[in-house]
């Protein structure tokens, strides 16, 4: 059966991006318009440009009162979390500014705000996991998404459904340990991946980072603290730990 709507995928911020739109409408000239936006991201806020603000900033040949108020917007959010997350989100964790923990959940906010305001209800957003859902994945009622399984990279260790949400997950075995404990610049221990689920996407995906940064003996209580947010944990040993109100689907049937 042909689904209505459209799909297109994009290797964007060194990553693919997926939008899937379910409204059987045209929504090609928006997507264009989503795309450029993440464009336009990845050559502001790349680590890995030369030449974008994010790293004139880090080499200090650019100040901030001078970086494009959406950067400054950036930095200014990356400060607040820092303090959230009593230091465990840390743009300078690396030793260099790099706000990536926020700034990919960030990015797909603002494409899902191109979307809502050109009148489309039903989409699916996906940038390296990092994921808004809105309303129906028509023909179905709700949007079905599968956490990867650490171990197995055809399996899924939980099915995520919903009509309306941001999830983000931070974990080791996409690539490698490159979130770090800020405290100590060193790899978490005991912890493959932290998912987060709740209404903004870049709070989430800083606080999958806090989440993941911090190692097994501190993120199950963490999490269970936070408001607003639920976590699945997956930890070294196997076990998959979620707060009560996780989204999980009931089944994990495709």
């Amino acid at each position: 059966m042909e689904l209505p709507g459209v799909r297109r995928v994009e290797h964007v911020m060194g990553m693919p991006i997926l939008a899937d739109v379910r409204d059987d409408v045209p929504a090609d000239e928006l997507l264009d318009e989503v795309f450029a936006w993440f464009g336009w991201v990845d050559e502001t806020f790349s680590t890995y440009k030369e030449e974008s603000e994010v790293s004139r900033l880090g080499r200090g040949e650019l100040a901030l009162a001078d970086a494009h108020p959406e950067v400054q917007a950036v930095i200014a959010r990356c400060g607040q979390l820092q303090v959230e997350t009593g230091g465990w989100f840390d743009a300078y964790a690396g030793g260099t500014l790099d706000p990536s923990g926020l700034v990919k959940g960030w990015s797909v906010d603002r494409a899902a705000e191109i979307l809502d305001r050109g009148g489309l209800r039903n989409y699916a957003l996906n940038a390296g996991g990092d994921i808004r859902l809105r309303g129906r994945a028509v023909p179905s009622w709700s949007w079905r998404v599968g956490i990867q399984h650490p171990f197995e990279r055809d399996a899924v260790a939980r099915i995520v459904e919903s009509t309306d949400l941001a999830m983000a997950t931070s974990g080791a075995y996409e690539r490698g340990h490159h979130v770090l404990d800020p405290h100590t610049r060193l790899a978490p221990e005991g912890i493959l991946s932290v998912t987060i689920t709740g209404p903004d996407l870049a709070t989430a995906d800083a606080y999958a980072t806090a989440g993941f940064a911090m190692g097994a003996e501190r993120v199950i209580h963490w999490t269970a603290r936070l408001r607003g947010y639920q976590a699945l944990t997956i930890l070294a040993d196997g076990r998959v730990l979620a707060t009560p109100a996780f989204p999980a689907a009931t089944s994990a049937a495709a």
